[in-house]
């Protein structure tokens, strides 16, 4: 039976949207470099029997392109997720999402910085439109807070990630006739848990008291290291192949989307009209840089 890329499209959302809520839930459960740690060596297990082949075949390709390889683990497995963990500990799942649904536009600026792309009147409009639906939410909607200096540290971090996210996913696009995919998946996701392996051994010796391995804690990392990193991984790329990454990349505003309705239900967040407000401005914008 063929699933149809809109259903695969949609899984990939809902499971990324429930990423932000579930490390929103485990903060002081779990502390965020060992969640992230264990994330990506479930992720390796699960991962390996799958593209361990390809690897193999593809060796030599990654041999030549290994800074790029090793630029895509630091920025997309090692950077990204760890400093969302970090920065739902002092921001809601909601903010954290509706900051990440600006990716879109920090790949514009940074193509437009280091790669001499121009920009169209779309993207310029949109660009702008997004950024101050994003500062809307860090004020949340309060112009005082810019004057005070009183921004949320966690989504300042959370902007930090999706920097992280986006030199990650322009590199994807740059490279992605020379790097196949699988492949360079199951070594960045190696790699990134090499590099997570210290800092998480720091937090443990550090720990005031030692991790309960709970229900909730083990199911989180099941969750974060299969469903929200392979399956909705290999449901994303299966989609994009069949209707192409610009239609596809609408979907991703769908995130924010998930993540609010899960944050309410779960976790008793409720939205605030600045959310609602510079959200709708974030998205509102992202498609509009999709516009031709």
């Amino acid at each position: 039976m063929k699933i149809p890329p809109y259903v695969l499209l949609i899984l990939a959302t809902v499971l990324w949207g429930g990423n932000f809520v579930i490390g929103r839930a485990v903060t002081g459960d779990i502390p965020p470099f060992t969640l992230s740690f264990y994330r990506w060596c479930l992720a390796f297990l699960v991962f390996f029997p799958i593209a361990y082949s390809q690897v193999k075949r593809d060796w030599q390709k990654l041999k030549e392109h290994w800074k790029v390889v090793l630029t895509l683990s630091l920025t997309g497995v090692t950077a990204f997720n760890t400093l969302v963990y970090i920065a739902v500990y002092s921001t809601t799942s909601i903010n954290a999402s509706l900051m990440n649904s600006t990716t879109p536009i920090f790949i514009y600026i940074l193509s437009y910085i280091f790669l001499k792309e121009r920009l169209s009147r779309f993207q310029i409009i949109g660009t702008v439109i997004s950024l101050i639906g994003v500062l809307f939410i860090l004020l949340g909607g309060n112009i005082e807070s810019i004057l005070q200096f009183n921004l949320n540290k966690g989504d300042l971090i959370v902007l930090l990630a999706v920097f992280c996210w986006s030199i990650y996913s322009l590199l994807v696009k740059q490279y992605s006739n020379r790097l196949p995919s699988l492949s360079t998946f199951l070594v960045t996701i190696a790699i990134g848990a090499v590099f997570l392996l210290p800092f998480s051994a720091y937090e443990m010796i550090t720990l005031e008291e030692p991790i309960i391995w709970t229900p909730k804690v083990l199911g989180a990392i099941f969750y974060v290291g299969t469903l929200a990193s392979i399956v909705a991984f290999l449901s994303w790329n299966k989609g994009v192949i069949q209707i192409g990454a610009n239609r596809a990349s609408v979907f991703l505003n769908l995130i924010p989307v998930f993540a609010t309705l899960f944050a309410v239900l779960f976790l008793g967040e409720r939205p605030i009209m600045a959310q609602m407000i510079g959200g709708l401005a974030v998205v509102g914008g992202v498609i509009l840089t999709n516009r031709k």
